[in-house]
């Protein structure tokens, strides 16, 4: 059966005049003149053999059929520009497949992740979570925020940040010990340790603690060591430039001014194929400027690591 479709300018016409209450105002969301908004409107009028507007000096006002007209199709008006920006969005749109560490992901990435999502719409992120060793073919992803800057064959890798070490715990660990006051005094602690890179020993060298090994449970990587040291499990030796939002909100304390020296975390591996991808170029110029006023405090950062203990 044929359709009995009104033309789509007649009822783009109707729908703004009914909304706005005023054809002139129609007119201008329309970029039309009045004129042309009234002929759509008569047209309409003449097909469906009612009147849909009551027309006053400076004001109009539906009818009841008008109104009942305007009912029934703002509905389909909504779900046609519904599916129309969806359909549009799925042509627009470019996937992004990143994969970074668990401690990235949780204190770093993703309480900035909205910035880059809002002046990014049209990129499609699938964001996961992985471990060393990096292999895009493996894990099917684009990006990889992996630790370290270890050359792998095929990729670009482009360090990103730095950081020092110092040690933090919780402010219910340290109130139970009011007599932690000195790096000495860690001895015998409980001092909670990173599988993926230690660095206890450099730090107690750093402090002229000679003879203090660190004696604590072992954590597959530093995200599961900093939850420890949330949870009150014992002191932990944080990347400064992934816990300075956590000692600022209270739930970390750093216990002494003294840190280890500024080393590569993190860093951008991609395919060297892939270096003119706008998706790929989107998020690396992106994670760059996020970073920026951090690579600034870190290197201020090492400067006084550079410097001995007093």
């Amino acid at each position: 059966m044929k359709r009995r479709i009104p033309p789509l300018p007649a009822i783009r016409a109707f729908e703004a005049a009914a909304r706005c209450g005023s054809f002139k105002k129609a007119a201008l969301e329309l970029c039309v003149d009045a004129s042309a908004v009234s002929h759509q409107l008569r047209l309409l009028e003449d097909l469906l053999a009612v009147r849909l507007f009551q027309r006053t000096p400076g004001r109009v006002t539906l009818t009841p059929d008008g109104t009942a007209y305007f009912n029934a199709l703002r509905p389909l008006l909504d779900e046609m520009d519904r599916i129309t920006r969806e359909v549009s969005r799925r042509t627009d749109e470019e996937p992004l497949a990143v994969q970074t560490t668990p401690a990235f992901a949780a204190r770093w990435l993703l309480p900035r992740l909205g910035r880059f999502l809002e002046s990014n719409p049209t990129i499609a992120l699938d964001l996961s979570t992985g471990l060393p060793p990096t292999d895009l073919n493996r894990d099917n992803v684009d990006i990889v925020v992996q630790w370290g800057d270890d050359p792998v064959a095929g990729l670009r890798i482009e360090p990103f940040m730095a950081s020092t070490r110092m040690p933090v715990c919780s402010p219910a660990f340290l109130a139970a010990r009011p007599d932690l006051r000195r790096p000495s005094d860690l001895s015998g602690d409980i001092l909670l340790r990173d599988m993926v890179a230690e660095g206890w020993d450099e730090w107690f060298a750093r402090a002229a603690c000679v003879g203090i090994h660190a004696n604590g449970p072992r954590f597959a990587h530093c995200e599961l060591s900093m939850q420890a040291a949330e949870s009150g499990l014992g002191v932990d030796l944080a990347y400064r430039a992934l816990i300075e939002a956590d000692v600022a909100a209270g739930r970390l304390v750093e216990l002494f001014d003294i840190e280890s020296s500024a080393v590569i975390i993190y860093s951008l591996a991609y395919r060297e194929s892939d270096g003119r991808r706008r998706s790929v170029i989107a998020f690396r110029d992106w994670l760059f400027h996020e970073t920026l006023a951090g690579r600034i405090t870190t290197r201020r950062a090492a400067v006084s690591a550079a410097s001995p203990p007093p």
